[in-house]
């Protein structure tokens, strides 16, 4: 129940995503005395497939991830968590600390075998209307070479297995595509996925071509997929903005004003697809359960769609086939080389 505005949007957005899916059960983790009264306006129906499960507190937004950790006991992300644990709930949706969500899943469900790390994920349509898988956008600020291919190898499982993409092609996010170019992590990782024969991997591509089409997955640090995503989406808010704004000025004539609004509402169809809304929700990708993560700022609309995306984790059931294939992309002993000097890509315990 944490995020920006908390069970104001989260309760709605749960109600909303209950009337799309009849099948849907959903756990809400919080304090019963805000949640209960939101729920003023829910049918029987709903209330059947709703139980509010009680946490006193949240983890603050502004918490650094190992206070965060130290003092989750008792609030609802650490509650919720337990919960996919335990094995009472398939998957937790939140839009809370992003560092206090990634410590706090890493610590309580474990990463599969193989990942070192987990890295948030998500799938973002391109204009060839096809889809692209991303990562890391956020959970790893600072990250080695062989995090950055372990990201891309998840990267490509879940494009394959999940996405439906025969083969995907697998690109670093750089400044630019000469093999000279970017942080010593970047160009280590590009020599060791040239070894890794199970990863079809194209080189470098600049964060211009991030919706162009030209892979299907990219992979990048945290803290350079975080800016370039929310880079992305406020362009896009500001682009899809001015298409439904009326505008002031001038009087113009009839003609011209039926011809802007057909224009608006033509162009507003044809890129309402790049919608940040629409794709809000990252899955912590990685980790022996299914974790989504939302925008801190998500409206009610972006955090029902979280929700699916969750829902949709489960049905496929994601970290069960990521783990599956781990083991065919990291054949035992296998060590590609970087510089001539032997990397094991596989995380080390």
């Amino acid at each position: 129940m944490g995020g920006d505005f908390g069970p104001s949007v989260t309760v709605p957005a749960a109600l909303q995503a209950l009337n799309a899916n009849s099948q849907l059960t959903l756990l809400l983790v919080g304090n019963p005395d805000i949640i209960t009264p939101l729920l003023a306006k829910a049918d029987f129906e709903q209330r059947s497939r709703l139980q509010i499960i009680p946490a006193q507190s949240v983890v603050a937004s502004d918490a650094r991830p190992s206070q965060a950790i130290r003092a989750s006991r008792g609030t609802s992300m650490r509650v919720a968590l337990e919960l996919v644990k335990e094995g009472r709930a398939e998957a937790c949706v939140s839009a809370g600390n992003t560092g206090a969500l990634m410590g706090l899943a890493k610590l309580l469900l474990k990463p599969l075998e193989g990942i070192e790390r987990p890295a948030l994920v998500t799938v973002l349509p391109h204009q060839q209307k096809g889809k692209t898988v991303v990562l890391d956008l956020g959970a790893n600020v600072d990250c080695d070479s062989t995090m950055l291919v372990q990201f891309a190898v998840m990267g490509a499982v879940l494009a394959e297995e999940v996405v439906g993409i025969k083969n995907p092609r697998v690109a670093l996010l750089n400044i630019g595509e000469e093999e000279t170019k970017g942080l010593d992590s970047i160009r280590e990782a590009s020599l060791m996925l040239k070894t890794v024969p199970t990863i079809n991997y194209i080189g470098y591509l600049e964060a211009n071509e991030l919706l162009t089409g030209k892979t299907d997955v990219l992979v990048c640090d945290g803290f350079t997929g975080n800016v370039t995503l929310k880079t992305m989406e406020g362009v896009v808010r500001m682009f899809l903005s001015l298409l439904k704004s009326q505008g002031e000025g001038k009087k113009r004539s009839w003609w011209l004003l039926l011809l802007k609004r057909w224009l608006q509402k033509s162009l507003t169809r044809r890129f309402s697809h790049l919608n940040p809304d629409q794709y809000n929700g990252a899955c912590l990708l990685g980790l022996r359960g299914t974790v989504i993560k939302s925008h801190g700022a998500a409206n009610q609309r972006a955090f029902a769609v979280a929700i699916e995306q969750a829902v949709q984790a489960v049905q496929r059931q994601v970290p069960q086939r990521i783990a599956a294939r781990l083991e065919s992309v990291y054949p035992a002993g296998f060590e590609p080389l970087d510089d001539g000097k032997g990397v094991n890509l596989r995380a080390h315990r």
